[in-house]
């Protein structure tokens, strides 16, 4: 984690809301979750510190879908551990994680909102029962849009209906409208 001055001001609110949202319970499952499809126990300490390089999360996005993630680097410099979190991202993405759940790399990385984090884990979790995977269950099953039909007998039957706004709403007018007129003083 990167050691950041505490904030001041607007600074300091925008982190005090980013820890209101931190979820601990969700966290909790996450890494049970995490570790019963790896098929090996999360490692103990921070969630952002063991996510940190991405390895986790590149074998947990190939253990979802395989070969979604080409290149898993086991480097413990900078750049190729962002490089996995970019790459767990993009997977995350095309495997159906909406954009509202993403993390930024940096969120990750500098453990400045693992709160996010948890949610993209969360979404990803969602995501899998929606593709039908086949294993251990994170968070609730997401709805599924209901196509509707309707007859055409159906669809016109609405044209019949005049809006209270189309002018026939019944003795309303704009008398004693004055728009562009001096108001009289008497």
């Amino acid at each position: 984690m990167a050691s950041r001055p505490d904030g001041f001001g607007y600074t300091a609110e925008c982190d005090q809301k980013k820890a209101q949202k931190y979820n601990h319970e969700l966290e909790k499952e996450e890494r049970k979750w995490i570790g019963a499809i790896l098929k090996k126990p999360f490692p103990p300490g921070p969630f952002g510190d063991s996510l940190k390089s991405g390895v986790i999360l590149c074998q947990l996005m190939n253990a979802l879908k395989p070969g979604s993630v080409k290149k898993i680097s086991e480097s413990s410099t900078a750049f190729p551990q962002m490089e996995n979190i970019s790459n767990f991202l993009k997977a995350a993405k095309n495997y159906g994680v909406t954009d509202t759940n993403l993390f930024q790399t940096a969120d990750l990385f500098d453990g400045t909102n693992i709160g996010q984090v948890v949610i993209c884990i969360d979404g990803l979790g969602r995501a899998a029962q929606k593709q039908g995977f086949k294993g251990p269950v994170l968070g609730v099953k997401e709805a599924v849009g209901e196509a509707r039909q309707f007859t055409d007998q159906q669809l016109r039957s609405g044209d019949a209906i005049i809006g209270l706004q189309m002018g026939t709403n019944t003795g309303a007018n704009q008398s004693g409208m004055n728009i562009g007129k001096l108001r009289g003083v008497n």
